[in-house]
């Protein structure tokens, strides 16, 4: 079963990604968490995107405030679906960083989801990975269905 990656650009940000965390296990799905930074260690993230296949990445979830370079810099570096998570980190609450995500230039595309939503990026990553793994599939059915459930 391919794994999820989740990475953030500094320690601080490891508790706005939690919920990505307990959503993939409640789902069944194996996940790793990384801390790098675009700016500060650039070979680190490239070095980490260009071997995220390899280890059996089949999503990788950056979570990123401000400018957020995070989630297109892993983008630039690979092939695999990236989905960035806007934080809410600056006066601004995360609008700038949702900008920064969403706008990336043609070409190297990165799927957004709402300012501080780990747990829908989680959400997507599975869904992503469902179209290729049954349990995955049954996994995220099953929790559509306690959603809609009450």
């Amino acid at each position: 079963m391919a794994r999820v990656a989740i990475v953030v650009g500094s320690q601080s940000d490891l508790p706005q990604v939690e919920e990505a965390q307990k959503t993939l296990e409640r789902l069944g799905i194996e996940c790793e968490v990384h801390v790098m930074s675009a700016p500060r260690t650039p070979e680190k993230v490239r070095q980490f995107a260009q071997g995220a296949r390899e280890r059996g990445i089949g999503v990788i979830i950056a979570a990123a405030g401000m400018a957020a370079h995070l989630p297109g810099v892993v983008a630039a570096w690979t092939t695999l679906p990236v989905i960035g998570i806007p934080l809410a980190r600056s006066a601004l609450q995360g609008l700038d960083s949702l900008l920064s995500i969403v706008q990336m230039p043609p070409g190297v595309p990165v799927a957004c989801v709402g300012i501080d939503g780990a747990r829908n990026a989680a959400l997507l990553a599975a869904a992503i990975l469902s179209l290729s793994d049954e349990g995955v599939r049954e996994a995220v059915e099953g929790y559509r269905r306690e959603l809609a459930g009450g």
